[in-house]
């Protein structure tokens, strides 16, 4: 599996919010940071075919991602979870992973199997009957991640995914994440800390476009001291940005 992005340029109406970015991607957990309208969502939804490039190309396991058609053909492949995603909350957590089995085009005689597995790797076997509506805010965000990755999609893209979980599910998220080693892991955050615990890469946008792209130790050593920040690698982040937001 690959991934390459090549002078893509993406946005809402009349303003690009990505502009002319280029990106490959590997497989390892990169992590997608960057200030709050820095494009990262963007970028997400693009990757996960949810809205073709306005220009430039999109190439996902060599199929280059032009339309509905070609978009439907590297689809089974991707699992996406939105920073808010939705669901109905009268479905059951079970048949929620179901669904997002069903879309991926797991075969039925594997699904269910399938869907065990996931659950336990999120801890949410022994709720399984439970309705999404019923859960709390961490329990749906750990249904959300087994909806993900459910089937073993080659190209994992999740938005936030440790918004509403305890340090002790923080700690389990990054186990499972970290076991995805085969697998294309695009992970946008805020949460420096989880970066430098299960990423290979980082990549740092800002103003739609990329500020840093490699490993995150050739970030960490660019941080000085400075700047803002509890971390070298909080530090090198902050050096990145424009010089009014480094004096914060």
């Amino acid at each position: 599996m690959s991934v390459v992005l090549a002078d893509v340029s993406q946005g809402y109406g009349t303003s690009n919010v990505i502009d002319q970015l280029s990106l490959t991607l590997s497989p390892g957990v990169t992590a997608l940071v960057g200030p709050n309208g820095a494009g990262k969502s963007t970028l997400l939804r693009t990757l996960a075919t949810v809205m073709p490039p306005r220009s430039g190309t999109v190439a996902i396991d060599g199929v280059e991602v032009r339309d509905e058609k070609s978009a439907r053909a590297v689809r089974n492949g991707i699992g996406y979870l939105p920073q808010h995603f939705g669901c109905d909350p009268q479905m059951n957590v079970w048949d929620f992973v179901a669904y997002g089995a069903w879309l991926r085009g797991v075969p039925a005689r594997a699904a269910g199997q399938a869907i065990e597995h996931v659950l336990g790797l999120v801890d949410l076997a022994d709720r399984r009957r439970d309705r999404m509506g019923r859960l709390s805010g961490g329990m749906r965000q750990r249904a959300g991640v087994a909806w993900a990755i459910v089937g073993g999609p080659r190209l994992v893209l999740l938005d936030e995914p440790t918004v509403g979980l305890d340090p002790r599910q923080r700690l389990h998220f990054r186990g499972i994440i970290g076991g995805l080693r085969d697998t294309i892991v695009v992970l946008s955050t805020h949460l420096i800390d989880d970066v430098a615990a299960i990423c290979d890469r980082v990549v740092v946008v800002n103003g739609g476009a990329v500020q840093f792209e490699g490993p995150v130790s050739e970030l960490e050593v660019m941080g000085r001291e400075d700047l803002p920040g509890h971390s070298p690698l909080e530090r090198a982040y902050m050096r990145l940005m424009p010089a009014e937001e480094q004096r914060l």
